[in-house]
């Protein structure tokens, strides 16, 4: 019989010896286990605007304070610090429950529980043979591993409930704190929910009754081991859970900035594995503040009773940078795309400055004049100014400030399309969006649809001083290893310093006393343009100081007539009135910048009214605080002065000659009209339709405005 036994001792040691040999400690780690969800801040790195992925921040022990540790210790491995990272007895306990059919018991030590969690190759089945893997891992990784190293990598793995993985995400998920600042009490808290995370993430009657029996065993245990004295203990008070919220659940534009985020961050070559468990820190170009005003701008100004169809679109681009640091992109929950960076919608008018940019680049002057009569013929495209009305010849400046559509065709005749597409593809305009528009006479009039966050990123290369920044919405990206990426965008220069700074003067003119003087600041200079396309399907504003270069759009997803109030609106009505409310805002305590000198005034011959009206020391007309529109011209003054009818009166719409209300209007001849999911869609070359993308119709009209 001895020898029978001594021979089975012997083989048994001889099988263990065989398992211990073939049963190393995995090389890799469960990816779910060492995964850490990103976090993405608003601009100043602090305020949290979102988190993906995984519910999880690793933090090293000694973040962790000690009685947070000892609780742990106390409620799940009291011998931790002594054991050799099995426990015999527990684990026999374990093993004849999984043999027998019963509950599988606890019994696994905290090294234990670790391996199973943290390295790949241990599954959570209930088998004899997991349980002897687990057991062999457990005791090289007690002789490989410190005692601290194995509880750091216990105290990041462990799930807690409320969707936290590991202890930083579950002090704040419960106690909305980092783990540093968490009491006795909270720590004893978060040691009892690791035995039923589920039951005890969100307590009441009988679980909230078993929670705190949990909670004060734990207490107890810590009196037990020395952790705590007995008086420290008797001091414990139950501790305040806040409620229970959905750490990924993203509110108002929320959703839209992280679908932007995720993008650009795409685009620069980072996976949605990187993204969702890479733990990086990334830093956004929003402004927590900013954002909010632009939301109010929107709210404040759009009547209550706006119809559901008319949308509203706004952008603002740091030109320096070029950071969107803000947008509203629609208030419409669940709203599967934006009306600030996906929403495409003709430009109108607005493209004029473009235009205005290449002409002034290619050796035009603002006192340069053109053909400002209307009607005009361009091949078979018949060209009209709004109203009908006519200009004679008309100066760069005054077919800038009065949005003269007919000068701007001969502009562009003059100069050549291409160098007006090449100014817009510079300044940010994508080519597919302007390419099958780059041999229409009416390019120039804003016939290519573009997002409110293009134009905003186009007009501010005008503001700085001809060099465009790329727009981006990623300031910086940091990895869990604490190494940091600043997002360097594209830069390019456009036009010259003068040709940007002439530009700039004439756009002031618009808002100076022009189409658009309701988006004056009375503190500060503004150069913007309005624009209104055929019928009022979409209005614009587009406007800049010195520091923020902005974009207000409105249209509808049907491209009829965008009525608000029971007025048909333009350009220079609720669009200008809500940039001008943004950036008042905006602006607010922010030093005056002026605006560079141009080369040249505009004005070629002296009469006392030009005179008047192109003084270098204001520039600003007559009628500069009358907000009803355009300004009173003398009629001796062929330039300035409209052959009838009158451009700032209302003229009968009738086939599609739109009308005008004396804020602006123009027309011509495109087809172009773009809504939703960033699609570019003209009906006369066939665009599609979708739930999500707005039906689009071909009016045959040119925008305007």
């Amino acid at each position: 019989m001895l020898i029978i036994s001594g021979a089975g001792i012997i083989t048994v040691a001889g099988l263990f010896a065989v398992a211990w040999a073939m049963t190393p400690i995995p090389d890799s780690t469960q990816k779910q286990a060492t995964a850490q969800g990103s976090v993405i801040y608003y601009r100043d790195g602090k305020s949290v605007l979102a988190r993906q992925g995984v519910n999880r921040k690793n933090v090293t022990l000694d973040t962790v304070p000690t009685h947070v540790r000892d609780a742990v210790i106390a409620a799940e491995n009291r011998s931790f610090y002594t054991d050799n990272g099995v426990s015999v007895k527990d684990t026999a306990r374990a093993v004849w429950s999984t043999v027998s059919g019963q509950q599988l018991q606890g019994g696994s030590t905290i090294t234990q529980q670790m391996v199973r969690n943290y390295y790949s190759g241990l599954s959570q089945e209930r088998s004899i043979m997991r349980k002897f893997k687990e057991i062999l891992i457990s005791l090289k990784v007690d002789q490989s591993k410190s005692k601290d190293w194995v509880l750091e990598q216990y105290l990041n793995t462990i799930y807690y409930g409320r969707g936290a993985n590991g202890v930083q995400a579950a002090a704040q998920a419960y106690f909305g704190k980092d783990v540093g600042k968490l009491s006795i009490s909270e720590g004893a808290y978060l040691a009892a929910v690791i035995q039923q995370p589920s039951r005890f993430a969100a307590p009441a009657g009988a679980d909230l009754d078993a929670a705190k029996a949990r909670w004060q065993s734990v207490v107890d245990a810590m009196a037990q081991t020395g952790a705590l004295t007995a008086d420290q203990a008797r001091q414990q008070v139950f501790p305040t859970l806040i409620k229970p919220k959905n750490v990924f659940e993203l509110k108002g534009q929320g959703q839209v900035m992280v679908d932007q985020v995720k993008e650009e961050l795409n685009r620069r070559g980072y996976t949605d594995e990187e993204i969702n468990t890479g733990g990086l820190k990334i830093v956004t170009t929003f402004d927590k503040k900013l954002m909010a005003a632009a939301q109010r701008a929107v709210t404040s100004i759009m009547p209550a009773d706006t119809p559901k169809k008319v949308r509203t679109g706004l952008a603002a681009v740091d030109p320096t940078t070029g950071e969107v640091v803000a947008f509203y992109g629609g208030g419409k929950p669940g709203q599967s795309w934006d009306n600030a960076f996906k929403a495409k919608v003709q430009a109108g008018s607005t493209f004029k400055a473009y235009t205005l940019a290449a002409a002034l680049e290619n050796g035009v002057k603002l006192s340069d004049r053109f053909d400002g009569n209307s009607p005009m013929r361009v091949a078979s495209t018949p060209i009209k100014n709004s109203g009908g009305a006519s200009y004679g010849q008309v100066s760069l400046l005054r077919a800038t400030q009065s949005s003269v559509n007919t000068a701007y065709v001969a502009i562009g005749q003059q100069i050549g399309l291409d160098k007006v597409v090449k100014t817009a593809e510079d300044a940010g305009i994508p080519a597919e969006q302007l390419g099958p528009h780059a041999s229409a006479a009416t390019l120039p009039l804003g016939v290519a649809s573009i997002s409110a966050v293009q134009n905003a990123s186009g007009f501010g290369t005008f503001a700085n001083g001809g060099v465009h920044v790329e727009a981006h919405v990623v300031k910086s990206v940091t990895d869990a290893e604490g190494k940091k990426e600043t997002i360097k965008p594209v830069t390019a220069t456009v036009v010259s310093k003068q040709a940007a700074a002439d530009t700039t003067y004439a756009l002031e003119q618009v808002v100076r006393g022009g189409t658009g003087t309701a988006a004056r600041l009375w503190d500060r200079p503004v150069a913007g343009k309005t624009g209104t396309t055929d019928a009022s399907a979409s209005a614009w504003f587009t406007g800049y100081t010195p520091q923020l270069s902005t974009a207000v759009n409105l249209f509808r997803d049907d491209n009829k007539t965008v009525v608000v109030g029971g007025s048909e609106q333009y350009g220079g009505s609720l669009p200008a009135q809500i940039w001008r409310s943004f950036m008042s805002e905006a602006m607010e305590g922010k030093p005056v910048m002026e605006f560079p000198e141009p080369s040249d005034y505009g004005y070629s011959y002296s009469t006392p009214q030009e005179d008047q009206n192109t003084d270098e020391g204001d520039g600003l007309s007559d009628d500069f605080f009358d907000d009803e529109g355009d300004d009173d011209w003398d009629s001796d003054t062929t330039e300035t002065t409209p052959i009838v009818p009158d451009p700032e009166q209302d003229q009968g719409g009738g086939q599609g000659q739109g009308q005008d209300t004396g804020q602006d209007q123009d027309q011509g001849g495109g087809q172009d009209q773009g809504h939703g999911q960033g699609q570019d869609q003209d009906q006369g070359q066939g665009g599609d339709e979708s739930e999500s993308t707005p039906a689009v119709q071909d009016t045959q009209s040119t925008p305007s405005g």
